[in-house]
């Protein structure tokens, strides 16, 4: 029993301390695992802002489209939709597959972290599924997906949150603080700049009249957000920093952004 815990210990050293592509080939490896997930996650977003700015003539010969809603302004909503929920069915039947998995070399863990091969095909035939599907489906996927997005951007909220934390201690750590110090000013720097850079441009692309006062809340209402995490994190009792509300504000622009 123990010469077989350490020749999967041995192979699992072997997987983890190669090279991404022998790590991709040989075998489910979670360390790799996590960063195959967010490629492919990547590349269904991408997908569906292809689909939704230039898939208007490859959509408009499909008979499902024909009849489309609100006719040719939908093919691009309902195209990421659809690509939406192929997405969604892959990580869900992934998350049904996997759920409950207790030990580490068993077979759920082995599906979770392997099987590529697989995986590469099952994705693309998902994604290509919902395409097949009725308007009046999609129309009521969209429906849910609004709560979905909420969720979604919640968990994307804390993560991102966890990760800024985590990075601003790391630099603050007693071991690296002087050696960090120009490294945390410029990034800093860098940061609030886009965030500058960004606000300005929403406000020329996106408010090219005085009346789109939504646009313009939204917009004011993230520069005070942007003011407002700098004036608390540099409070003598919060004291965290420029890095923290920098880095921040980046994602709170980026937001505003997609959301205008």
């Amino acid at each position: 029993m123990e010469t077989g815990t350490s020749i999967d210990h041995n192979g699992y050293e072997t997987i983890k301390n190669g090279s991404w592509f022998s790590q991709f080939r040989n075998g489910y490896n979670p360390w790799m695992a996590r960063y195959v997930y967010g490629l492919m996650f990547l590349l269904a977003n991408l997908l569906a802002w292809a689909v939704r700015d230039y898939g208007h003539g490859a959509l408009t010969e499909m008979k499902k489209f024909k009849n489309c809603k609100d006719g040719l302004n939908c093919l691009g909503a309902e195209g990421v939709l659809r690509v939406s929920l192929g997405c969604f069915l892959f990580y869900f039947i992934m998350f049904l597959s996997t759920a409950g998995t207790s030990k580490t070399h068993s077979s759920r863990d082995k599906w979770h972290s392997g099987w590529w091969f697989a995986k590469i095909l099952m994705w693309p035939g998902l994604i290509i599924f919902p395409f097949l599907l009725p308007s009046s489906i999609i129309q009521l996927y969209g429906e849910i997906a609004h709560f979905g997005a909420g969720v979604f951007l919640l968990i994307q909220l804390i993560s991102v949150i966890s990760f800024i934390t985590w990075l601003n201690e790391c630099f603050q750590s007693q071991k690296d603080a002087e050696r960090c110090h120009v490294h945390v000013m410029l990034l800093a720097t860098t940061a609030y700049t886009v965030c500058i850079l960004g606000v300005i441009l929403m406000y020329i692309w996106y408010v090219p009249d005085p009346s789109c006062l939504l646009n313009i809340f939204f917009i004011t209402w993230t520069l005070f957000l942007i003011q407002l995490m700098t004036s608390i994190s540099l409070h003598p009792k919060v004291n965290a920093g420029f890095l923290t509300p920098a880095l921040m504000g980046l994602y709170v622009v980026f937001i505003c952004w997609c959301a205008i």
